[in-house]
């Protein structure tokens, strides 16, 4: 499918111009440029508008499938909320909540199956896109006006240590700005954007440089790629989201007692930096297509990397958090009930063509949440702290059935 291409919303390529006017050499790194693309306050793709995501946009998430991954992610709150001793207030925080369809089919679904739970949850959403907290206040209203207790803040804002609950997220980190870095006969040096004033049609460029913080260098190292590994071939290209460690740290400081859960797509770390991925993970998305152009249309397509779970795992017990387990959606889902609902859909004797067609409809939707070729690969990392004592089973999410 080929990718329309221009260069991007002129007034965020303004931006971005002056910024290299004004930076020293005349460069930003790669992660201040993906900063820009996709979060300047005004311009960027996630503050600009919110009709880019689902069906009719560039990319869908799980949430955007119906209520099934709500209910059935609600499913793991509730046994959070008994491990916690039913806790009041039970705090639910999502960070990057896209158009509030997982916010409003968890308290949906809470509501109608698990009053008391209901009843105990504060729920509170952490956006940056003003666009989107808008659209997300829209949707989300009603439960507001039963006085339900929803509040959007800053994660700095957020006092440390003051949450009972669950923290978690649904393809947040992927779209976190990250570094990219290159190895070169110089060693690894990072990539920057520069201007291209030969080009005006295309007026930005990657060029190499020295590594911008001693943080890159560390994190090379504890991955296992300085020394430069033999195996690792040169111009090889990958990765370095030093922005998700900075932001599971603030998690880990505003929670007291609970868990953290983080829905994405990504690899262990030896997978990660395989030597075979030598031009990383770095994805655009533009109308459903995928490619791996970033500096053209800057602005109106999304760009995202895998994450690195080890990392994360990591980050975890460096900030006080327990390692529960990471596991493929697919197996998270199934655990929690998926499997049943096929077979309750696979029990309908219906005639009449509406009903018959939503059961369809209903039943590809739980199949691609479950698709080990697209949402299903996804991984969910459960990770803890302040629990009283280990746990002697582990969450349902995390037990692992056998595939069907």
């Amino acid at each position: 499918m080929a990718i329309p291409v221009n260069l991007g919303k002129p007034e965020l390529c303004a931006v971005i111009g002056d910024r290299l006017e004004r930076s020293p050499q005349g460069q930003i790194t790669f992660a201040d440029f993906m900063a820009l693309a996709l979060y300047h306050p005004e311009h960027g793709y996630y503050t600009r508008q919110a009709a880019q995501l689902g069906r009719g946009g560039d990319f869908v998430t799980s949430a955007h499938l119906g209520s099934d991954f709500a209910e059935l992610l609600a499913e793991q709150l509730v046994e959070m909320w008994q491990r916690l001793q039913q806790p009041i207030p039970f705090h639910l925080m999502e960070m990057g909540a896209g158009q509030g369809q997982l916010a409003d089919g968890i308290l949906a679904y809470l509501h109608r199956q698990y009053p008391d739970c209901f009843a105990a949850v504060h729920y509170t959403l952490v956006e940056t896109s003003a666009a989107l907290r808008q659209v997300q206040q829209t949707r989300l209203a009603t439960w507001q006006a039963q006085s339900v207790p929803i509040t959007w803040r800053e994660l700095a804002d957020i006092p440390a240590e003051s949450l009972t609950g669950c923290c978690f997220s649904n393809e947040l980190v992927d779209a976190l700005p990250v570094h990219r870095v290159t190895l070169t006969s110089k060693g690894w040096q990072e990539q920057y954007v520069t201007g291209s004033a030969a080009n005006a049609a295309a007026p930005f460029m990657i060029t190499l440089g020295p590594l911008s913080t001693p943080q890159l260098e560390a994190y090379l190292e504890q991955v296992g790629l300085v020394p430069i590994p033999t195996s690792h071939p040169e111009h090889y290209t990958t990765e370095i989201n030093l922005a998700a460690l900075d932001w599971l740290a603030q998690v880990a400081n505003k929670l007291h007692r609970g868990y953290v859960l983080t829905v994405d797509y990504g690899y262990a770390v030896k997978r990660y930096y395989s030597p075979a991925r030598s031009q990383g993970t770095l994805q655009c998305y533009y109308q459903h297509a995928h490619h791996n152009e970033p500096l053209i249309n800057i602005g109106t397509q999304d760009i995202t990397a895998h994450v690195n779970f080890t990392a994360l795992e990591q980050q975890g017990d460096r900030c006080g958090l327990t390692n529960l387990g990471t596991v493929p959606q697919e197996l998270f889902l199934m655990a929690l009930g998926l499997g049943d609902r096929l077979n309750q859909l696979a029990q309908i004797e219906a005639t009449d063509p509406q009903t018959v067609r939503a059961a369809l409809q209903r039943r590809e939707a739980l199949h691609q949440l479950i698709n080990p070729m697209g949402l299903g690969k996804f991984n969910v990392l459960v990770q803890s702290k302040g629990l009283a004592a280990a746990p002697t089973t582990p969450l349902k999410g995390l037990t692992m059935p056998p595939l069907m």
